[in-house]
This record gives C-alpha cells, structure tokens and sequence, in this order.
C-alpha cells in the first residue's frame, strides 16, 4: 500500500484541485478560459493541451471527476508505476479533448446547428480511459478474449462499440461525448496491450499482471 505522498491517484487529485484554485485567481481577471480550455486552433495555446486535462467547469464537476478517479485510480496504481500512471492519464486526456475540438470544428463547419468553435475542460476523458483500462486487463476479459483467440481487429471493433454503448449509458447535457468515447476506446486499446504493466525490475505495489 502506497502512502498518499506516492500515490499517483491523489496527486492527481491534489493538481486537479490546485488547478482549480488557479481558475479561480485567473477568473479575477477574465483569463481563466484563455489559459486553461482547449479550443480551436489548437496550436495558438499548446499548454492547453495539458492544462485543460486538469482544470474543471465548477465544484461539481470537480467533485464528480474527482470521485471517479478516486475509484478507477487507486485500483490502477497498484499494478504500474507512478510515471507510467501520469505518462496514460494525461496523454489520454489530451487525446480526447483534441478528439473533441477537431471534431467539433470539422462537422460544426458543414453541418447547421452544430457549433464549429467548442472548449474543453475536465479529466473525464483521462478517468474514462483508466475505466477502459481496468476494463480490458482485467483477469475476465482476459478469460473470455483469450478463449476465443479473437483477431485484433475484431478487438479492436468489440472496443468501439463497448466504448460507444457506455458513452451514451453515461451522457448528460453539455457533456464532451466524443472525449469520453476516445477515452473509453484508448483506455481499451492500451488495457488489452498492457501498456501499463511495469518493465521487467521495475517496482509495483501489486506484482499481480494486469
């Protein structure tokens, strides 16, 4: 059992709360979206990449995500490292959100109704994709997939649809579909190769595979 100070997952939860307080202070001054949200073009602000992963829309968004990552992410860190744990987290997020705002900017521009300019905040993408972790590389999908030896493109299509039938399970107004999708979906993917497994001498709490 790690001790809090080492736990990945509530370092998580305390940068998610520092950020938070850091979107309070840059409100004072009306920059909080130009500093934290992702939105297009992409490029014009990097560290949104990374920043949007982390900040929140409000206290009830935050205690939500924080909640579910509580759940997924103390399960997790007990079968990789710490660097590997925060190299997935904040990779899938950023994924998702771009995922989001590409998307959004692509359909939005041919499609009437839709808005083409959208912004991302929240780490609901990274927590999905620690959800589609857990769930692909958990020892029952492991029975089940390995039993009936199933082509990886065959995975991968079983991937998608799971990830689509859960996004739309959990989808609420105002919610970034799409993020939680490619989360869900990335998740899955990474889950079925392992990507979290510690390398051969690296340390883990739980020596267990998963």
């Amino acid at each position: 059992m790690r001790r809090p100070a080492e736990s990945p997952t509530v370092v998580t939860l305390c940068l998610i709360v520092g950020v938070f307080a850091l979107q309070q202070l840059a409100g004072v001054v009306g920059s909080e979206r130009a500093l934290f949200a992702l939105s297009n073009p992409l490029l014009d602000r990097p560290w949104t990449l990374v920043t949007s992963v982390y900040a929140h829309a409000g206290p009830s968004h935050l205690l939500a995500n924080a909640a579910a990552l509580a759940l997924a992410g103390l399960l997790l860190e007990r079968r990789t490292t710490n660097a590997r744990f925060h190299g997935f987290f904040v990779t899938v997020g950023a994924l998702s959100g771009v995922t989001q705002v590409a998307m959004a900017g692509l359909v939005g521009s041919f499609v009437p109704g839709i808005p083409a300019h959208v912004s991302v905040l929240g780490a609901s993408g990274a927590i999905f994709g620690l959800f589609g972790y857990l769930l692909a590389a958990n020892r029952i999908t492991e029975t089940v997939v390995g039993g009936f030896e199933l082509d990886p493109r065959v995975q991968l299509a079983l991937g998608g649809v799971l990830a689509a039938a859960i996004t739309l399970l959990t989808a609420n107004p105002g919610v970034a579909l799409l993020a939680h999708f490619t989360g869900l979906l990335l998740g899955f993917l990474a889950g079925r190769a392992h990507l979290l497994r510690p390398a051969d001498g690296a340390p883990a709490t739980d020596p267990a595979r998963f």
